[in-house]
Parts: C-alpha cells; structure tokens; sequence
C-alpha cells in the first residue's frame, strides 16, 4: 500500500495548484495527485468543442504564481491547457501525478488516524485493477460538475431527431458542421461561444434560448490599456499588478451591480446600441428577466457574437421547444411583451447542441465512511469554504461562481495550508471541524445563482450557515485576508495520537 502525508485528487487548476501551495509552504510533506483521466487539466483536457475559451481574464484565472504572458486576457481552451501543463512542468508537480487512477471509495480511521483509498488503475493491461492508498489528509480538487454525464435535458421528441444530437461536453472530433444547419440549444457561456466559433464553417447557426442573458463585449487584447507596462516591468510585478487591478475590478462591478441592480441592468442592456442586426430587437431576445449577478454576465470577445449576428451567419430566436421533429425543431417564439399572441417558428437543423449546463456533482461519486459510517460532503457544513463538517484530515477545494473560479480554489488552499501548520504546532494528528455546542444554525444556500443548471443541483453542494466559520464565500478580498491573518482555530477539534504528530514526523523524514 503506497503512504503519503497528503492525497490530492484531481489535477486540473485545483489539484495543480494545492499542490504548489502544499510543497512551497509544507516541503517536508509526501504529497501524490492521483487524476482519472490520461491527461492533466481536469476540465481543459475534457472540453474540445469549437471556440472553448474561458469566461473570465486569465490574469485572475490563472495561477498566482505563473504569470499568463499572452496578448489576450481572455485564454482559448487549448492555451490554458498548455499553460497548465508548463506550470506543473515548471515546479516538478507533474512528477507527483498518477494518471488513470480513479478513487471508488475513501475511508477515514480514528483509530489509525489515516484515509485508506480503493483505487482502479485504469492502466493495466487487463482492464482495471485494485490497488490501495493511505494518506493522513484527503484533498478534493474534483470541481463541482460529473465529468461523466451531461445534465439531462428533457426536449420534447428529441428522439424523434434525425441527425446529430450534440452535447459540448462530449464533443466529437470527427463531427463535421461545415455546411450544416445548426441549432444551438441554450443562453449561457457555452452558447454564447458556440455560435460565432461554428458559424466560421456552417451554413447557419441559430441559438435558440428560453430566455436570455447579459452579454458583454471585452477587448480581446491589452492593446491601449496596460500593454506599455510590459515593455518597463518585469513580470514578477506586472503579474500581481494585474491580477490585483482585475480583482478589484471584479469586484466593484459586483458590488456595484448588487447594489444598484435596476441602473446595471439598464446600462448592460443599453451597451446593445449599434451592435444587433436589424431584425433582432433587443426585447425579447436581450433583456433577461433577472438583475446582472443572479447568473453570470457572459462575455464576448471583441464582440464576436454580435459580429456573427450582423453577419447574418448567426441568430438568435426566443421561445419554446414545442417539439423536435426528424429534420428541426417545432418552436413557440416569444414576441416582445404586448405585441400580442406567441408565433409558431420552424428550425430546421442537421445538427442540435444541447448546451444547457453541467450536471453538478461533488466528489467525482466517490463514496466516503468514518469509521464505518457512510458520510456525504453534500451534507455537511462547509467550513471557511475550505474543509467539511465531521470529516477528519478533510479539505474540499472549490471556486466561486460569481468571479473567477480559481481565486476560490486559491483561498481555500491556503487556509488548508495555515491548518495543517497549526496542527504542527500544536502536535495535532487529527483536525475536524464542530459546531460548538448551543449553537444554532439557519442554513444558507451555497450559491445565489439562478442559473437552472443550479437550481436543479444546488442540493448536492455542500451547506453553508449565517455564522461565520460556516458562512458562504463572497468576497476574494476579505478571503484573502482570512487565509492569510484571520484566526482559523475556530471550531476545529484536534486531536493528539499515539502516532507521530506532524512536527514529530517533519523530524524524523
């Protein structure tokens, strides 16, 4: 059985840089990174439809420790991927991965103080083989969507389609579009990328939406803001310059937009002016029914979507899927309100997309036990967003929603790390986070996003409470400094074993 001080599992952006964080501050901990798939980058190596670019700037996304040196802020699917791999290249953590192992089950014991992991090796030449693992601390860098299978999307007669019926988390290489009808089901990122991204070989490419969201035009290059910096600074402090100036950004454009919600959704929707054809009028096709944050405002580079739209290449129609039929789909458009009666529309299509979200999944399915006893990360409290109620040497890595996904993942890694570093002083071989006693809780949603893909998952991300450590995450700055300098002894029981603490095995290793 092979033994680490800590087990990471999952390396895409999450396992790869809890990794970092884990080896810069805890040098003379064993660590090993164990990845289901053949290859680093979790959801980059995964995704491969066309377009696939991410949603938010890479001064942000990507990793504080290594600078994202292209032109454009904003990554193309591929890049990230190579960015990802030079950074594990670049700090020997690529050393640490074992691929094609999947966890099946994890269980926790006290009286060993250890994780014991049952592992399929994927690798073996006659098909998956056992193996196990021990470790003192588990560290879930899994993401929060089944990498596995597609949110489950109910069209009425989809069966009934005679063509391609896609889904972009699974897309075909060897599908061929050019010169197809394309039907792109959806509004969000995913869509909003898809449409100019196909349309380059197509015939047409049409999303058709329930309703609309918020989408934005960002320049695709730093050209006229911050490119002179690159030429005087070097990257050490042009880096954590940028990435300061986005945080900060970031977050007085939420803030802004939570505060005054009537006056963001007037002038989001009022950035339309000039940039739609003029057959598509802004109401019904680009006035949601929600306020800017209640789900992610989508983004375009340079405006590639209203370009597509404006070309005629592209559209975009409102409505509902009444039926798919052999050759399109039946819908029942949505006309701008007070016009009078919905219309009927036909969509013919040689290919559907079904981009209508993730199926969101905590934990990969791996199933859990303490001491015998089967436990859910999605039942317990979520503590300074960073480990779980009742579940011993236990941390979960997740990002947030509303900004950048990473500057979540690296918050929660560093207060992991403070832990841990507190546990060595103490000569703690156990920590688990408690609700003191006499306190009570009111439980509070994980995430506000309304999102459908969301709502119908939110009961599988982990709870959060209206008591601080238990409270949901909200701000990177005020993450930032609790990861840093706020206390984070707060409702954690540690315990000393007979086994060597961790200072005591620091000694002797």
């Amino acid at each position: 059985m092979a033994s680490f001080d800590v087990i990471i599992i999952g390396a895409g952006l999450g396992g790869i840089n809890s990794a970092y964080r884990l080896q810069q501050q805890l040098p003379h901990l064993s660590y090993a990174i164990l990845e289901t798939r053949d290859k680093i980058g979790g959801t980059w190596d995964l995704f491969r439809y066309p377009g696939i670019r991410s949603d938010s700037d890479l001064d942000t996304y990507g990793f504080a420790w290594k600078p994202w040196n292209q032109p454009s802020p904003i990554g193309k699917g591929a890049e990230i991927l190579n960015y990802m791999k030079e950074a594990a290249a670049e700090q020997g953590i690529d050393r640490h991965i074992k691929l094609r192992r999947q966890l099946r089950s994890a269980s926790w014991s006290s009286e060993k103080q250890r994780w014991t992991l049952t592992v399929d090796d994927q690798s073996a030449a006659e098909g998956r083989r056992p193996l196990l693992y021990s470790a003192r601390f588990l560290l879930l860098c899994t993401g929060y969507f089944d990498f596995h299978q597609p949110l489950e999307t109910v069209i009425p007669g989809l069966e009934n389609f005679q063509g391609h019926v896609v889904h972009p988390q699974f897309w075909p290489e060897d599908l061929d579009y050019a010169g197809k009808n394309v039907v792109v089901v959806g509004s969000g990122a995913t869509a909003i990328t898809l449409l100019p991204a196909l349309a380059e070989k197509a015939a047409r490419v049409t999303m058709l939406q329930r309703s609309p969201s918020y989408i934005v035009e960002i320049p695709s290059n730093r050209s006229g803001r911050d490119s002179w910096l690159s030429r005087f600074l070097p990257s050490w402090i042009l880096h954590p310059w940028r990435r300061l100036i986005s945080m900060l950004w970031s977050r007085y454009i939420f803030l802004s937009c939570q505060a005054h919600p009537e006056k963001a959704r007037e002038r989001l929707i009022g950035m339309l002016d000039g940039k739609l054809p003029p057959h598509l009028p802004v109401d019904p096709h680009f006035t949601p029914s929600y306020f800017p944050y209640d789900q992610r405002v989508t983004l375009t580079p340079d405006g590639d979507f209203f370009k597509c739209l404006r070309s005629g290449k592209g559209d975009v129609k409102t409505g509902v899927v009444k039926q798919v039929v052999t050759d399109g789909i039946l819908v029942q458009t949505t006309t701008k309100e007070g016009d009078g009666d919905n219309e009927d529309l036909f969509l013919g299509a040689d290919i559907i997309v079904t981009a209508t979200g993730l199926k969101i999944q905590i934990g990969g399915g791996i199933t859990f036990e303490v001491d015998g006893k089967s436990v859910s990360p999605s039942d317990q409290l979520l503590w300074r967003g960073s480990m779980m109620q009742g579940m011993p040497n236990f941390g979960l890595m997740l990002g947030y929603t509303s900004i950048s996904y990473t500057l979540g993942l690296d918050a929660a890694v560093l207060i992991f790390c403070r832990v841990l570093k507190l546990m060595e002083r103490k000569k703690a071989t156990t920590v688990i986070p408690r609700v003191d006693p006499g306190v009570t809780l009111s439980l509070r949603p994980y995430d506000n996003l309304t999102s459908t893909y969301v709502l119908r998952g939110i009961h599988l991300l982990p709870k959060v409470a209206d008591k601080a450590p238990w409270l949901p995450r909200s701000s990177i700055l005020s993450d930032y400094w609790a990861a840093h300098f706020g206390r984070i002894d707060t409702c954690l029981e540690m315990i000393k074993g007979e086994g060597p603490g961790l200072q005591e095995r620091k000694k002797t290793s």
